[in-house]
């Protein structure tokens, strides 16, 4: 791993960590553990009240990203008007599935759980897991739709919802 890397990601900005969301780097710090000197990220996810340390070494290797490009997000938009895709495997393996595409800090994989599990008001309702699932991946969705559009989670809620709605019609 190069020194380089570390540098791709600054205070006071945006990243995505894959199995908690959108954070703002607040500063890179010194600490000592274990008798080691590490340089660490030290992340601020506001809405879970939730601060994280990770190794300026390791945040490439473990997934950490910087916001997705304005064309990812309209991918991310293509991927929700899409069909909705579920496979016929039993609710646990789907379950874990899905999972995993959500903490994969991937946007395109988080747009296919939302599609996947989007229920119109005709539809059945979801189970408490199915729709636990749902909410995890829209809310990563669209903090991340509103972190590259400048921070408005109410337009891009709205604009994630729209999306939704005229696949259904």
């Amino acid at each position: 791993m190069t020194k380089s890397k570390k540098l791709d990601f600054r205070p006071n900005e945006y990243v995505v960590y894959p199995a908690h969301g959108v954070g703002q780097i607040i500063s890179i710090e010194e600490q000592e553990v274990a008798g080691i000197e590490l340089e660490l990220f030290v992340i601020s996810f506001e809405k879970d009240k939730m601060t994280l340390r990770v190794p300026t070494h390791k945040a490439t290797e473990v997934g950490m990203r910087s916001l997705s490009t304005p064309d990812v997000i309209d991918q991310a938009m293509k991927t929700l008007k899409g069909k909705a895709k579920v496979k016929r495997a039993m609710w646990s393996r789907r379950a874990q599935e899905y999972e995993q595409k959500i903490n994969s800090g991937d946007l395109i994989s988080i747009a296919e759980v939302v599609r996947d599990l989007h229920r119109t008001d005709d539809q059945r309702e979801q189970s408490y897991s199915e729709r636990q699932l749902y909410e995890a991946a829209l809310e990563r969705l669209t903090r991340e739709v509103a972190a590259v559009a400048g921070g408005d989670e109410v337009l891009a809620a709205k604009q994630v919802g729209d999306v939704l709605m005229s696949r259904a019609a």
